[in-house]
């Protein structure tokens, strides 16, 4: 006898397997053998494959203990085995959250194979279990794990499905901020914007041309003002002025959702973007929302533009720019209020339509305090003795100490070229210890919460280093503006589906996905065909599924049948 699995076209154009148990009698007449079905399981489903584990434990009742492990295991060769647990999650969160559905529907008419959306879940999960160059990639999803509706794919897949994704992009952005926005209840009413860089390995920028959806390449947003390509040399947040780069923007909730990216030439400079990127929004279901967002975008026209729409915005105040704004908050009088262990506040009255706070970071204060003890002491060091060194030798030590800018910012030099600690300085500097200015145009909001939202910007800086660190934004393998930006899109995407699963498990990605990766699902095959079964569930990972609303992945992941032909012998 056999397990045979016979398949049924429905009149949709749907097919559906049954599983039957059979065996081959021969036919006299016929002069050959005949196939005769003993009993019908069903449709190859859980149900079936249930009944099936009922069978073989009912047989192994009556056989010897050894004999029965024997009988089972006799004819199968365990052939591979595979993780699962990652991909079988990240897959549950993106169809949950609508991305599948939405790209299978966008991408639809074009010409693209049919299991595009299932490459560029395969390429997301790749950036979020095991992040690789997009051939590796590849590899990765044919050879490494288990994608469902994905037994393999190409490089050449890869890249065709990048660049279908960047067509759609704007469309599907909207879809799965409306989807995650329902399904999650965000809170949209902070939305915090900020950049970053991220540098190519190459000395090489790209060729001049314009650019899309991101601002033109070069133009009157660029620091230098000159033309350039997508690669462009800027000021690298970095420290690699030395590379070329791209400048990337991205717009997160208060619960730290990333719920959009943008992509700009590397030599775009801060302050305009954020005016671009209200516009790129203004269209999707938001209310009332205050942006907030870091100094370098504190520029008058900017905080007219975030005005419009009822909108309002809360952005920090650079203390040290010598601003009239900020003299005139640091010289007012008044008590700070406790906020929280770390954190007071004091607000102040400076414009009509403006309100100013001032916060207070005690700890700050202390760290900022030390940190300048220490540069003044290192300062000191260097200049002991300077006078009696010759003109030209000072001058030369003075150079070398202006390329410091931490000592040099306590550094002065005489009428005479003698070089001393600027006491001024360091006293003005310790009424600047562990305090920031914050300015909103909110007229209703009290100045804890002004603080406390401007203190959730965190939640960008911790996106972008789990960007970088995590999704391993860098380094970018593509040289083509398109291929770039759709990276850079996936990347997104598995930072989206990251940060959905920390938010309900209470935990960090790097933790989970370890955990998850422990799920594997072993490959068995014997002459009456292959079945995969995966791993036992351990209760740390049964608590994650739970926590996620996911229901584990089937004992029995897989079960195909050998052809007829093969198991005759079976008989």
């Amino acid at each position: 006898m056999y397990l045979r699995s016979t398949p049924r076209r429905n009149k949709d154009g749907s097919e559906v397997r049954y599983l039957q148990l059979a065996h081959n009698v021969w036919d006299p007449a016929a002069k050959r053998s005949k196939v005769q079905v003993v009993y019908n399981f069903g449709r190859e489903d859980a149900a079936s494959r249930e009944a099936l584990q009922r069978l073989v434990a009912s047989v192994a009742r009556h056989l010897d203990p050894g004999k029965a492990r024997a009988a089972a295991a006799e004819g199968l060769e365990f052939t591979e085995s595979r993780p699962l647990g990652g991909t079988w999650v990240l897959d549950a969160l993106w169809g949950r959250l609508g991305i599948g559905p939405a790209m299978r529907r966008l991408l639809a008419g074009r010409r693209l194979d049919a299991c595009a959306e299932r490459v560029l879940f395969a390429l997301t999960a790749n950036r979020a279990l095991a992040p690789s160059s997009k051939l590796a990639a590849a590899r990765w999803a044919s050879e490494d794990v288990l994608i469902a509706g994905l037994p393999a794919t190409t490089d050449d897949a890869c890249y065709r499905a990048m660049d279908r994704l960047l067509e759609v992009r704007e469309q599907l952005e909207e879809e799965i901020f409306g989807k995650v926005s329902d399904l999650l209840g965000l809170e949209v009413d902070l939305l915090f914007f900020d950049t970053t860089s991220t540098y190519f390995e190459t000395e090489e920028a790209g060729a001049p041309a314009g650019g899309e959806h991101g601002g033109p390449a070069g133009g009157e947003d660029a620091e230098d003002g000159r033309a350039a390509g997508f690669r462009a040399f800027g000021k690298s947040k970095d420290h690699r002025d030395d590379l070329p780069q791209i400048v990337i923007g991205m717009a997160v909730t208060r619960d730290g959702i990333p719920v959009r990216v943008w992509c700009w030439p590397g030599n775009t400079a801060d302050p305009a973007l954020i005016r671009q990127v209200k516009d790129d929004m203004r269209h999707w279901s938001l209310s009332r929302v205050v942006w907030v967002a870091d100094r370098g975008f504190t520029s008058a026209e900017n905080r007219r533009y975030l005005r419009k729409g009822g909108n309002h915005y809360i952005i920090g105040e650079k203390l040290r720019s010598g601003s009239a704004e900020a003299q005139a908050a640091l010289s007012r009088q008044g008590r700070y209020k406790d906020v929280a262990g770390n954190l007071k506040v004091k607000e102040v009255r400076i414009a009509e339509d403006e309100r100013f706070v001032i916060c207070h970071n005690p700890e700050g204060a202390e760290r900022d305090a030390a940190i300048r003890a220490r540069l003044i002491a290192q300062l000191k060091e260097l200049i002991d003795g300077s006078d009696k060194l010759g003109r030209d030798k000072r001058a030369e030590l003075r150079g070398v100490i202006s390329t410091k800018p931490g000592l040099n910012r306590y550094l002065r030099t005489t009428p005479g070229g003698l070089l001393r600690i600027d006491a001024s300085r360091a006293k003005a500097e310790e009424n600047l210890d562990g305090k920031y200015l914050l300015r909103t145009s909110d007229p209703k909001m009290t100045s804890e919460d002004i603080a406390l939202g401007y203190k959730q910007l965190l939640q960008v800086e911790r996106g972008w280093r789990d960007m970088k660190q995590v999704i391993d934004l860098r380094p970018v393998y593509h040289r083509k503006e398109e291929r770039i930006r759709a990276h850079v899109i996936l990347c997104w995407l598995a930072l989206l589906l990251a940060r959905i699963a920390e938010n309900a498990c209470g935990d960090t990605w790097p933790n989970l996905r370890r955990d998850l990766g422990r799920i594997a699902v072993g490959a068995f095959t014997g002459p009456a065909g292959t079945f995969r079964q995966r791993t036992q569930i351990t209760p740390a990972q049964a608590g994650i599924l739970a926590k996620l609303a996911i229901d584990p992945p089937p004992k029995i992941y897989q079960l195909t049948p050998a052809p007829p032909d093969q198991r005759k012998h079976l008989a």
